[in-house]
C-alpha cells in the first residue's frame, strides 16, 4: 500500500493497479480496500481501479477525532490529487456510496461518471432497517452478530459453497474508536439536499432483497439525481457486487463505457 496525506495529516493508504482510466473504488463501513478483492480485477480489461484504506481501517493512519462521510470524500480527493489525477469514475456500494454521493456533490469536478451501489440517501428521507435486522446485530454474541451478518450480504445457497474468509464483514483489526467513529459517520450522513446537484451522469444498482440497507433507497436516489438510471438485481442481498458479479460488473463497465468511452 501506498499512502496519501490528507489536510489534517492523516495518512491515507491506497492501492492503484491495473491500467487505463480510473475507476475509484469506495467500500462499506469499516471496511479496508479487501472488500473488493473477489471483483476487482473484473474493471482491469477497461480500467485501472483505485480502492484506499478509510481512516481508521486497514493500513490509514486511525485518528480518534470525529468522522464523516464529507471527510471520507476529502480523504479520496487527497489520494486523488498524490496521483495527479484530475478526474475519475467513482463506484460506491453501502457507506461507500454515501461517500461517492458527498465526492460528486461536493467536488463536481472530479467525478466524471458515478455509480451508487446498495446505499442510502440517508438523514430523514431514507429508509432505515427493519427492527429485527437491528435486533439481529445488536445481539451480545459476536459469532451471531456475524451470521446474521453473513445471511444479510448473502444468499443461503450461495454461502453453501462460499466459506469464505468473506472480506466484506469489517476490518477485523479496527481499533474501537475507529468502529464507533465509522458507525456515527454513516449514521449522520444526509445528502438530500446535494442529490439534485450532482452533474455527473450516474447509475444506481441495488439487490431487489437488500434487507440491510432496503432496496427502497434505490429510486429515492435515482429519482433525486438528475438522469440517474436505475438497475435492480433480482434476488440479491446487500453484497450484490460479489455474489452477482456476473451481472453486476458488467452492468458497471457498461454504464462508464456508455457514458465516457472505454
Amino acid at each position: 500500500m501506498t499512502h496519501a496525506t490528507a489536510p489534517d495529516g492523516t495518512r491515507i493508504a491506497y492501492s492503484l493497479r491495473g491500467t487505463g482510466e480510473p475507476l475509484v473504488l469506495l467500500a462499506g463501513q469499516a471496511n479496508d480496500h479487501r472488500w473488493w478483492d473477489a471483483v476487482r480485477g473484473d474493471f482491469h480489461p477497461a480500467r485501472a481501479t483505485l480502492a484506499l484504506d478509510y481512516r481508521g481501517t486497514g493500513a490509514s493512519g486511525k485518528p480518534d477525532s470525529p468522522h464523516s462521510t464529507e471527510l471520507f470524500a476529502d480523504d479520496v480527493v487527497a489520494v486523488l490529487d498524490e496521483l495527479g489525477i484530475d478526474r475519475a469514475d467513482v463506484y460506491g456500494t453501502s457507506m461507500g456510496g454515501r461517500v461517492a454521493q458527498q465526492l460528486a456533490a461536493r467536488h463536481p469536478g472530479r467525478v466524471r461518471a458515478l455509480v451508487l451501489g446498495c446505499t442510502s440517501p440517508g438523514g430523514p428521507h431514507g429508509v432505515e432497517r427493519g427492527m429485527d435486522v437491528r435486533r439481529s446485530l445488536a445481539r451480545p454474541e459476536p459469532e451471531t452478530v456475524r451470521r446474521a451478518l453473513l445471511e444479510l450480504m448473502y444468499t443461503p445457497g450461495w454461502l453453501a459453497g462460499h466459506p469464505g474468509p468473506h472480506h466484506t464483514l469489517g476490518d477485523p483489526d479496527m481499533p474501537a474508536h475507529s468502529r464507533r467513529h465509522h458507525l456515527a459517520a454513516s449514521n449522520r450522513h444526509d445528502a438530500w439536499d446535494l442529490l439534485p446537484g450532482i452533474g455527473a451522469p450516474t447509475l444506481v444498482v441495488h439487490g431487489t432483497d437488500d434487507l440491510l440497507n432496503p432496496v427502497a433507497n434505490a429510486p429515492l436516489l435515482a429519482d433525486r439525481i438528475p438522469g440517474a438510471l436505475l438497475r435492480l438485481i433480482p434476488g440479491a442481498r446487500h453484497a450484490y457486487f460479489e455474489e452477482f458479479r456476473a451481472e453486476a460488473s458488467p452492468l458497471v463497465l457498461d454504464f462508464l463505457t456508455a457514458s465516457h468511452g472505454p
